[in-house]
């Protein structure tokens, strides 16, 4: 099974699909700025769960944030996780600049 995903930016989501099938497999959406970009839900399609379409897109968007130099915020929960479980990329998630002082 081949997995492709590819960003489209005009729907503000990564969209992975399967062997070149036109119907997408599992989405990613986000929002972004020029130095954030927010993983605010993941969708995979009940047919392809469990068989990596989620990793695709997980790996996928976030090789993209490194490159372009974006912190990620992670508030979709299998984003979360999926940074939880894959420390290399630990690195990526943006760190409140502001302290609370006592």
């Amino acid at each position: 099974m081949a997995v492709e995903v590819s960003d489209v930016p005009g729907g503000k989501r990564y969209e992975a699909r399967v062997d070149g099938e036109s119907k997408a497999a599992g989405v990613a959406a986000y929002i972004r700025t020029t130095e954030l970009i927010a993983f605010v839900h993941t969708e995979v399609a009940p047919e392809y769960e469990g068989r990596g379409v989620g990793s695709a897109l997980a790996r996928t968007a976030l090789d993209e944030a490194r490159a372009a130099n974006l912190r990620v915020l992670a508030t979709c929960p299998f984003f979360a996780g999926w940074i939880a479980r894959h420390p290399e990329y630990q690195d990526l998630l943006y760190q409140s600049r502001s302290k609370v002082s006592d």
